[in-house]
């Protein structure tokens, strides 16, 4: 199954593919990855909503994330509708690492903390997005095409997060504080992970 949008400025911005390792065992532990799907799509709404209640005076920010807060609510359902059709129990899972280690080195006063969060917010969407053309031709039909039908949106995404953090300092800066996340991002994907998660490395 091919994907009709053009991956290549996300492939770019990223520092690594997925693994192989963890494509092979996502494919074995679909109700998992699931069931961790609609989870990232909850806390990407949440933490759009959360920079709206944060950065009220910013309306360019507002609309942005207003708009990012409806998509990723709007997948979720989606994603749920997945799970009751086959059966998959909307279980509890632990959070992976990723997105908490990822977070770690975001800087403390603003606007650092701003440009810093939007760029971990660049990183997730573009992972999402590259993880979903990843698996996408490996799945059934119906669930193939729903993943590509999601990487316009994530892609778009990852750009809006990247365009607000260069209203608010220059591209230099943005640039710098982007090669430190994502180093971090790389060791995240590639290193290995105990348990299967959307956003994990290859298992341990």
């Amino acid at each position: 199954m091919k994907s009709v949008v053009d991956l290549t400025e996300v492939r770019g911005f990223l520092p690594c593919e997925t693994p192989a390792a963890w494509i092979e065992a996502a494919l074995t532990q679909l109700d998992v990855i699931l069931v961790d799907h609609a989870n990232c799509e909850k806390k990407a709404a949440a933490t759009a909503m959360s920079l709206m209640h944060r950065y009220t005076e910013d309306n360019v920010l507002l609309n942005k994330m207003s708009r990012l807060a409806r998509e990723e609510l709007r997948h979720f359902e989606q994603v749920l509708k997945f799970m009751q059709q086959r059966n998959v129990a909307y279980a509890s899972v632990t959070a992976s690492r990723y997105a908490g280690e990822l977070r770690k080195p975001v800087r403390s006063k603003d606007p650092g903390r701003l440009v810093d969060t939007l760029i971990v917010g660049a990183l997730i969407e573009a992972r999402s997005c590259e993880r979903f053309a990843a698996l996408a031709p490996h799945l059934d039909r119906e669930l193939g095409e729903f993943y590509v039908s999601l990487l316009k949106s994530e892609s778009r995404h990852f750009k809006d997060y990247l365009t607000l953090a260069e209203r608010l300092v220059s591209r230099e800066e943005v640039a710098e504080r982007t090669a430190v996340f994502r180093g971090l991002e790389q060791h995240l994907i590639e290193s290995p992970d105990d348990e299967l998660r959307f956003h994990s490395g290859p298992p341990a």
